[in-house]
């Protein structure tokens, strides 16, 4: 149903999400419409008896004003038509007669810290940013120090507006703007458990209570709101926060590219060296291995060499033994006839003497 945001209903809680990624959950006048539709719709429905708005993801509750939005502004005329949008959307808020706890998961800055601070009760953690950045932009500051003047005090109001700085969630819970600062993964659930509280309250002491409230500051707010148009026609038709909002575009874009140039740098050569040393590397190891075949081959042919170089050896050998067994058989043949000579030196035998 909704583009920008999402809405839910859960245990009589309706969760309304802001949910615009591009914009770190930024809003422009058509998600400021649907917020505002979503908020009717949760206020007369008898199912919900409480409220929790967050932002999508980790970062941001909401960044605030898309930029791209006011950048186009032409003249004090359009000025004009600008700031009358924000005086339904803020009194939309106002004029709830249920309570509204806000879940913030990240930073609320400019106009969302302003939305943030309206509703009921603030529930963050440490990393939780919120402020008041619109004159970094070009952009007056009316409706904010309005609303945080009476919650925070004149000194610290102008000392936020004028820096245009960001407090940490611990800042914010130490000077009453966050309630319950909690670790950021339990953010959503101890949210859940402020409305359950806010949700079992008899309704008509809420509606009447929270009328009472808004009656209070109501003429505040209504000259507040006309300051703002008034303001918001003079500073447009200069032409300085365009300006100034242009020079923030360009700025960042500088940025952005550094930041994709350093990474490009660091991380290309490390990704793409390996992947080049290498396969040279294998390619010529291959043809290593091909080359070392051939040499193989070769040695086998140095193998057939070695063995005639043998059997020339062999005939060498043996007739060295036969030239050296002749003369023995020689010397041999030599004591032959010693040995036969012998016999012939022994004594002869004697005749047989007749007896007598």
């Amino acid at each position: 149903m909704y583009k920008f945001i999402k809405t839910r209903i859960e245990d009589e809680i309706g969760i309304l999400t802001l949910d615009r990624p591009e914009t770190i959950n930024g809003w422009h006048q058509p998600m400021r419409m649907e917020v505002s539709d979503a908020l009717k719709k949760f206020n007369t429905d008898p199912k919900v008896r409480a409220i929790i708005i967050t932002g999508a993801g980790d970062r941001a509750w909401s960044s605030g004003q898309d930029l791209a939005e006011t950048m186009v502004i032409k003249g004090g005329e359009e000025g004009v038509k600008w700031a009358n949008y924000w005086v339904e959307f803020y009194d939309v808020l106002r004029s709830m007669e249920k309570g509204v706890v806000a879940a913030l998961n990240g930073v609320a800055a400019g106009s969302a810290y302003q939305y943030v601070m309206m509703c009921d009760v603030r529930v963050g953690h440490s990393g939780s940013r919120m402020g008041q950045p619109e004159i970094n932009s070009g952009i007056t500051s009316t409706t904010g120090p309005w609303i945080m003047y009476d919650r925070i005090g004149r000194s610290r109001t102008i000392e936020l507006t004028l820096r245009g700085r960001m407090m940490n969630g611990d800042e914010a819970h130490e000077i009453g703007l966050i309630h319950y600062l909690v670790p950021q993964d339990q953010v959503m659930a101890k949210s859940m458990e402020v409305a359950k509280v806010l949700a079992s309250k008899a309704p008509l002491a809420m509606k009447l209570t929270k009328q009472r409230f808004r009656e209070m500051t109501e003429a505040s707010f209504r000259e507040t709101t006309q300051a703002n148009i008034a303001i918001s026609k003079e500073n447009y038709a200069s032409g300085e926060p365009q300006k100034a909002m242009k020079e923030f575009f360009e700025e960042r874009a500088r940025r952005k590219a550094e930041r994709e140039k350093a990474a490009g740098k660091s991380a290309t050569p490390a990704k793409a060296a390996p992947k080049k040393a290498a396969k040279p590397a294998a390619k010529k190891a291959k043809p290593a291995a091909k080359k070392a075949k051939p040499a193989a081959k070769k040695a086998k042919p140095a193998a057939k060499k070695a063995k005639p170089a043998k059997k020339k050896a062999a005939p060498k050998r043996k007739t060295a033994p036969k030239a050296a067994k002749r003369p023995a058989a020689k010397r041999g043949a030599a004591k032959r006839p010693a040995a036969r000579r012998a016999p012939a030196r022994r004594p002869a035998k004697r005749k047989p003497t007749r007896r007598r």
